[in-house]
């Protein structure tokens, strides 16, 4: 699946490149400007793509990545959270607790 990706991403990163270079052969010329910043614009974006797809999953999607591992932290500070306090030294004291079971996970 990897080789795949990495096949894929290679391919688009040709394709990218080559669509930049008629793009940038399209702006030069004032009467196919429309037609070559719209392509120049799929350029960058095929390059984009081409590079997030060779790149292992961790890199190309942190915050996905964050998401599946950052539930299980989340549940448990959630259970270990306490009720709203009412008065001032109270949110102090569950305020301490929470910093507390933070660092721990």
């Amino acid at each position: 699946m990897r080789a795949l990706r990495r096949l894929v991403g290679g391919l688009l990163w040709i394709l990218g490149a080559v669509l930049g270079l008629v793009a940038l052969l399209l702006c030069l010329t004032v009467i196919l400007l429309p037609l070559g910043l719209p392509l120049l614009r799929l350029s960058r974006r095929l390059s984009g793509s081409a590079v997030r797809l060779m790149m292992p999953r961790p890199l190309a999607h942190p915050v996905e990545e964050l998401g599946r591992s950052g539930r299980k932290v989340r549940r448990r500070v959630k259970s270990e959270a306490p009720s709203p306090p009412r008065s001032g030294k109270k949110v102090r004291k569950q305020a301490k607790k929470l910093r507390k079971a933070l660092a721990r996970g």
